[in-house]
Order: C-alpha cells, then structure tokens, then sequence
C-alpha cells in the first residue's frame, strides 16, 4: 500500500510503498478514506512523542473495515467506522468504566503504531474502540472526530460542564479551537475567539463567536474583561503553549473552569501555569484527553440531526503528497480549519 513514511525526527517526509498491515489479536484493518492532518501529527513529526523509526503518522481516522481478526465478536468486512486516537485495552478498570481515553495500557494510532496516512491501517482491541459511522454522516466528518472535535466535545459538555448563557474564552481557532467554538454555540454559551489570525477569527465568526480578539500583541485577559464585565466562566487552551494557557487561565472571572486541550510539550514534561491566580481565585483546572468509543452515541445523534456539523470545519482535502509538503509547516500556517487527507488522491 501506498503511506506517508517518517524516517527520521523533523525530518522530510515519504510518500512509497510499504507492506499492507494484518490485524492485530481481537483488532482489524481499516482501509482509510478520510483521515485528518492534526496538530498532534505535527507534534510526533517534532519530535515530542516517542516514536519506532521508520513511522506512518496519522491518527484520525474513517474507512471501511477491510479485514478482521478471529476473536472480534462485533464487527465485520465493509462496516463503516472511525475510531477515537486513543484506543483502550479493553479490560482495565478504567476501559471497563466507560473511560478509556485514560487506559494505561492504550494504544494511538500514529503515535504507538503505525497510522492513517495511508491507505489502510491496523487498529486494537475492535469491539472496545471501533464506533460506526451512521450513513447520514460522511467519512471526512466522522475522520474530524477522532481527535479535535470529539476532545473539544467532552472537554466542554462532560469536563467543564458549560451552561447556557456562560461566557467561554476558546484561544486558538484552529480545528479544536473551532470544533469547540461551534460546541459551545450549540450548547447556548456567549464564545469569545482568540487567535493571531484574521481569517482564523473570521471563520470562528462564521461559526458563530459572539466576540474576536486579534492576540497579536494585545493584552488578551483585558480585553475578555473589557467584554463580559467579570472574566469568562470557562476558558480553554486549544493551541498548547505556556503563553496561551496563561492568556486563558488569566482571561477566567472567580471560581472559573479552564479546559487544557492543547498539548504543553517540554524537556522536563513539566509547564509554567498561573498557578497563584488558580489559587487565589478558586480556579479549577481540567485537562481532557480525548473522548472513549462508549461517549460517541450521544455526539453523533447531535451530527446526524444537524444540530453540530463537523463537516463546516473542513477547510481543504490533499493527498497523501500535498500532506507532507504541509505537515512541517502546522505550526506556522495560518489556514483556519481541518485539512483532510484523501490517501487515493494522487
């Protein structure tokens, strides 16, 4: 089959031949139709996952099941599904609760084992992981789930708990700053968009955003106070860098809910917060870790009926070649929304 291989950390990246994967024990192969190109993509590229060289990267995902091990009770050749990037053992205590986007003995695809950007991909533990994809929803919609909009879901309905009427501060309006954007509208919140890009904002007001904020030099905690009196009840990090997490947590009123759904990558896995005005004001402050397989019932009835519309977010759809022209470059672009990947696009 045809993949974008890594063969070294930050390095070019290839497109080539390399052999079809088999399935795994209790696990089956996907032969992928849309799979997205992620920021936490870009963060493997860099270097700040631990990675077997040489690497398919990769981990949201939709395609047709195209073959299956012996021990998978659920599924069958030609179901329709996606995946969460995080797929759960099955048989912790952890996968057996309903939570196994926090399982200790996970498996990621493109990050753990080979991923998506190719033309199939192997996936784990099929009756724990795998979610079908109702037939009112498109391949590249159910792909944008498995990682931003479905993290952006549960951080703001199951995390942070938001209300109708609460203000929320979403800095950065890539693809989960936008998933949680449109969430939160669809949730009856008052949404303030952060971002250093026009267009960025621009289609975060498309999405609905009460309020933008240009963050190119401006003091961004002031001016959340400038326009909800008080401070945001929520606030969320959809980027993933020191600065942006504290604009957040400082843009919050008393006793607010910050969501860290942007990666904080580091050499020591350790990162500077706010943590005196955490403190100070009875701050709460959640992380969330994408969303398990058990939560995705309730968010695809939401999508079917056309209440929440992933589909909006996508900006473009490459080929497995255009990708690895544009996966070093994440960091930098501007683009606002999801790229999606077509791997039989030539």
């Amino acid at each position: 089959m045809r993949a974008m291989v890594m063969d070294e950390i930050a390095g070019s990246l290839d497109v080539r031949e390399v052999p079809d994967p088999t399935p795994p024990v209790g696990g089956v192969v996907v032969e992928v139709h849309a799979t997205g190109l992620c920021g936490s993509d870009w963060h493997a590229w860099a270097g700040h996952e631990e990675l077997t060289l040489p690497h398919v990267p990769g981990h949201e995902l939709a395609g047709v099941i195209s073959a299956v091990d012996s021990g998978v009770q659920r599924w069958s050749v030609g179901d329709r599904v996606t995946v969460p990037f995080v797929c759960g053992c099955g048989a912790c205590d952890w996968c057996r609760n309903g939570n196994a986007q926090v399982c200790p003995n996970q498996q990621q695809p493109g990050f753990t084992h080979d991923g998506s950007f190719a033309e199939h991909v192997a996936l784990h533990a099929a009756d724990t992981n795998l979610v079908a994809i109702p037939e009112a929803v498109s391949f590249e919609a159910a792909a944008a789930l498995g990682c931003r909009f479905a993290t952006a879901y549960r951080a703001l309905t199951v995390r942070a708990a938001v209300r109708a009427g609460e203000w929320i501060t979403v800095v950065g309006a890539g693809g989960v700053g936008l998933s949680a954007v449109m969430i939160a509208k669809a949730l009856g919140a008052q949404v303030i968009a952060v971002d250093r890009s026009p267009d960025a904002l621009q289609a975060a007001k498309d999405l609905g955003a009460d309020r933008v904020i240009l963050a190119d030099g401006r003091d961004v905690p002031a001016a959340v106070r400038e326009a909800t009196g008080e401070g945001s009840d929520v606030s969320v990090d959809a980027v993933g860098s020191e600065q942006t997490c504290a604009a957040a947590i400082l843009s919050l009123r008393r006793r607010g809910r910050h969501v860290q759904i942007g990666l904080l990558p580091t050499k020591t896995g350790l990162s500077q917060v706010p943590m005196a005005r955490a403190i100070a004001w009875e701050l709460d402050l959640l992380g969330s870790h994408g969303m398990a397989a058990a939560d995705y019932p309730g968010m695809l009835g939401l999508i079917s009926s056309g209440a929440l519309r992933p589909q909006d977010l996508i900006e473009r759809v490459v080929g497995l070649e255009e990708a690895a022209r544009l996966l070093p470059g994440m960091q930098r672009s501007v683009t606002p929304g999801m790229t999606m990947i077509n791997p039989r696009l030539a």
